[in-house]
C-alpha cells in the first residue's frame, strides 16, 4: 500500500460527487455500521463497499485495505472470543468457556471493522485533498486552518508510512532481521525506530508551516479559493441513501 490514500483519477460518480458529499456518506455509512450488530446487515455494508469500490476501479487497493483491517481486527476478535462466554459451550477454559456467542461478536467485529473503514478509504482516495479543504471551506463553512488541519493529518499518513518503510529497509541492509522471532521480539526491533521518525515528522511538520505562513496562511478566506461545488442530483441521492442505511442499521439493531 504504497500509494496509501493517493488521489486515484477516475470518471465514476463517485468521483464527480460533490467532497463534502463524499465525505457526509462515507461518514454516514461508517456510523452505521457501528450502529448496527446485525451480521447480514453489516455483511451487505461490506458488499456495498466492495461494489463501490468496483465501481471506482479499486478492488485491489481496498482488498489490501481489507486485508490490513482483518489482521488488526483479528486481535480484537481473538481477545473477545477468549473473554465473552456467551452462546453454546465449544471449548472449555479455566476462566470461562469459548461458546458460539463469542465467535460470532469476534465475526461481527472484523466485518463491522472492514465494512467501516471501505467508504471512508474510497471516498479520501477518490477526491483530491485540495478540494476537500476548499470545499469545507465555501460549502461548510468551516474555517480554513481547521480544514487544512484535517487534510494536511491525511497526506502526512502516507508520507509517514513512507518514511518507516525507508527506515527500515535501511536497518535491513545493515544486517537487522526483521522478519525473524515472534510478535514480541518485532516489537523491540520496532521501537528503536519510532526515533528517527519522529524526528523526521517533526522536521516535516516545521518546514510545513513554515512555508504555509510565507505564503499567507493565515489570510486565507472563503473567497480566496476560485473553484466552486455546487450539489447535484447525484450528490443529494447518495446522502439520502446513506441516511436510509442509517435507519435501516438502528432498525436492525433494534430488531435484534
Amino acid at each position: 500500500m504504497s500509494n496509501f490514500l493517493g488521489y486515484v483519477e477516475g470518471e465514476s460518480f463517485l468521483h464527480r460527487m460533490n467532497p463534502v458529499a463524499k465525505l457526509v456518506c462515507s461518514i454516514v455509512l461508517c456510523v452505521a455500521c457501528f450502529c448496527s450488530s446485525n451480521l447480514v446487515f453489516l455483511c451487505g455494508m461490506l458488499a456495498l463497499g466492495l461494489a463501490l469500490a468496483k465501481v471506482c476501479d479499486m478492488v485491489s487497493a481496498t482488498l489490501k485495505l481489507a486485508k490490513a483491517v482483518f489482521l488488526f481486527s483479528l486481535i480484537l476478535a481473538i481477545i473477545q472470543v477468549l473473554s465473552t462466554p456467551a452462546g453454546a459451550q465449544l471449548i472449555a477454559l479455566p476462566w470461562g468457556y469459548i461458546g458460539t456467542g463469542g465467535l460470532l461478536a469476534a465475526a461481527t467485529t472484523i466485518v463491522r471493522l472492514i465494512a467501516a473503514s471501505i467508504p471512508l478509504y474510497l471516498a479520501l482516495s477518490v477526491t483530491k485533498l485540495s478540494d476537500i479543504t476548499n470545499s469545507l471551506v465555501k460549502v461548510a463553512h468551516v474555517p480554513y486552518k481547521y480544514a487544512f488541519t484535517f487534510t494536511s493529518t491525511i497526506r502526512f499518513i502516507p508520507v509517514f508510512m513512507a518514511d518507516m518503510h525507508a527506515i527500515t529497509e535501511a536497518q535491513t541492509t545493515r544486517g537487522v532481521n526483521m522478519d525473524e522471532g515472534g510478535i514480541v521480539n518485532k516489537v523491540r526491533l520496532m521501537a528503536p525506530l519510532c526515533v528517527p521518525l519522529l524526528v523526521g515528522s517533526v522536521r516535516k511538520v516545521n518546514s510545513t508551516a513554515l512555508a504555509a505562513e510565507m505564503r499567507g496562511f493565515g489570510l486565507r478566506t472563503a473567497e480566496s479559493g476560485y473553484d466552486e461545488y455546487p450539489f447535484a442530483a447525484r450528490d443529494f441521492a447518495g446522502m439520502a441513501a446513506s441516511a436510509i442505511l442509517l435507519a435501516m442499521a438502528i432498525t436492525a439493531t433494534v430488531m435484534l
